[in-house]
This record gives structure tokens, C-alpha cells and sequence, in this order.
């Protein structure tokens, strides 16, 4: 894989730019149908669209807010089939919650858990309260139960997982630095890495996003993507910070019943000049961590 490919910015909400080098597509006419959630029909529009719009080799993929990060559906799916690999993610937020109207930020784990080719997914950094007993039905059992994910989480109450049978699928620890090394010291090396990074992982003493935020400090980012040179097959970065009134009053309540609350657009631009600095810096680091 070319260590100099061109990252690539998939431009829904203006959230991301001043990465060097990057080739940027403009998506925004697809913002009100595809941020936060949309029906497959929409999905799978938008993957037939930008199938004809995508350079044939890119680098790391920028998707703007979080409220895109099911988008890594979408590259995953343009990964080739016959080549297992591991799912690392980092995030807050497990993804792994039930949707029953189509794909959205949140429930998209599931279903890369189900692709053929993804041999275990790992989310690394969970502290949201969406996997404590208070949410435990809304996370889809099925592929904790299958061992195909495993939850690595940050001071949450997990023991519900033991009860339910999927004690193995789940890793608890009291700060982020016990978690990273766990997780290193058992790290497969033998099999390629996608590696999906939503930013909301991090402490807001590094970044502000847009949704609640978990402990995670620069260098546990850096730490895991130095581990994982020479692995890399794919790479995705979200949890930009962009302001947007919705039109659908039923996205206008999803994203109230998240807790999402509007900006000041003064202090929009002033994180995300913070977040594109950081997206620069970790460019950096994954550019040298491709599977050649």
C-alpha cells in the first residue's frame, strides 16, 4: 500500500479542512438525508453515488461530525471480501445499539460485525453510560454473545454482560492508560487492521466534539496506531464539530434525545481549528502504519 496516499475528505458538513495534501469531495447536498441516520434505500444511495466519485487509492477517510461515523460501513464494504481483518475502533460510544429504521452513528458496529471478512471488532475507550445496565437492552447481544466484539470501557458498570453470558466479550478498567495496555499486550499482529477513530473518545482537555466525551489522552491514540504499523488496510477519523438545524422533526428529536445541543458559531470555528490540527497530527502517524 502507498505510504503517500492522499487522504480523503468526504465533505457533508464543512467540519474538516488545512489537511495537507487531502482530496475533498463535496457531499453537502446529502447532509439532511444521511447525518445522524437514514433508511438503507438512502445508504445505499449515497454508496452508489460516491462509488463513482472516489479515487480508486486514498488514505486515511475524514467524515466530519460523528454523526457520520456510520459511513465506515460504507468503506468497509469497499474492502476486498477474501481479506480477513480486525475491526479496531475508538470511541466512546459502543455503535452497537438498535435502529429498527435503518443504519445510524450509533448502530452501525453491528452491522460491520456481520461482514464476512471482519474477523473481531474491538471498541476501545467506551464511557458512556450506553453500555451500563440502564441501556443494556438497546445493545445488540448477538455478536457479544458470538465473541465477534468485544467492548473495552473506561469506569462504566458493565457486570450486566456476565449475566447474560457475555462476561468474555467485555474488558472494564478504572483509566485509560490500564485499558491501552491491556489491549496492546494482547493485540493480534498476525491479522491487517481497519482502524475507525471518533474523536469523542477523547478527554475534552485534548478536543471538543459534539457529543459527550470519554478519557482518552492524544498519546492512547498514537500509542495503538505506532502498534499497528505495517497493519493498516484502511483508516477513518470523525467527531469534527459542525452545527446544523435538521428539517425532519423526527432527526431534530433523535439528536435532542442524545443530548446534542446547538453551538455559538464563533466557538464552532474556534474547535474546529483545535480539530484540524489534530487531524493533521494523526494523519501523520497513520501514514506510516499502512500495510505495504
Amino acid at each position: 500500500m502507498n505510504l503517500d496516499r492522499a487522504p480523503l475528505i468526504l465533505d457533508f458538513d464543512g467540519a474538516v479542512s488545512d489537511i495537507p495534501g487531502a482530496i475533498t469531495l463535496a457531499l453537502q447536498d446529502w447532509q439532511e438525508r444521511i447525518r445522524f441516520g437514514c433508511r438503507w434505500a438512502q445508504f445505499n444511495a449515497l454508496e452508489t453515488a460516491l462509488g463513482a466519485q472516489m479515487p480508486s487509492d486514498y488514505g486515511c477517510v475524514f467524515t466530519g461530525s460523528g454523526d457520520y461515523h456510520h459511513l465506515s460501513q460504507l468503506l468497509l464494504n469497499r474492502l476486498p471480501t477474501q481479506q480477513k481483518f480486525q475491526l479496531i475502533i475508538c470511541d466512546n460510544h459502543p455503535d452497537n445499539m438498535r435502529y429498527p429504521f435503518g443504519i445510524h452513528c450509533g448502530s452501525w458496529v453491528y452491522w460491520a460485525s456481520r461482514l464476512p471478512q471482519v474477523e473481531h471488532v474491538h471498541v476501545l475507550g467506551i464511557g458512556s453510560q450506553d453500555i451500563g445496565l440502564g441501556h443494556a437492552w438497546e445493545n445488540h447481544w448477538s455478536p457479544l454473545l458470538k465473541r465477534k466484539l468485544t467492548y473495552w470501557s473506561v469506569n462504566v458498570d458493565t457486570r450486566w454482560m456476565n449475566w447474560i453470558g457475555a462476561g468474555r466479550s467485555n474488558r472494564a478498567f478504572g483509566n485509560p492508560d490500564e485499558l491501552m495496555r491491556a489491549f496492546l499486550a494482547q493485540f493480534d499482529r498476525s491479522l491487517p487492521v481497519y482502524l475507525s477513530i471518533d474523536k469523542d473518545v477523547l478527554s475534552p482537555q485534548v478536543v471538543n466534539t459534539n457529543w459527550d466525551q470519554g478519557e482518552f489522552l492524544e498519546h492512547h491514540l498514537t500509542d495503538l496506531i505506532s502498534a499497528c504499523q505495517g497493519q493498516v488496510i484502511g483508516a477513518d477519523i470523525t467527531g469534527d464539530v459542525s452545527a446544523y438545524h435538521y428539517e425532519s422533526r423526527f432527526k431534530r428529536w433523535l439528536s435532542a434525545s442524545d443530548g446534542q445541543e446547538a453551538l455559538p458559531e464563533a466557538q464552532v470555528q474556534i474547535w474546529q481549528q483545535q480539530q484540524n490540527a489534530l487531524n493533521s497530527r494523526l494523519v501523520a502517524h497513520i501514514n506510516q502504519a499502512w500495510r505495504r
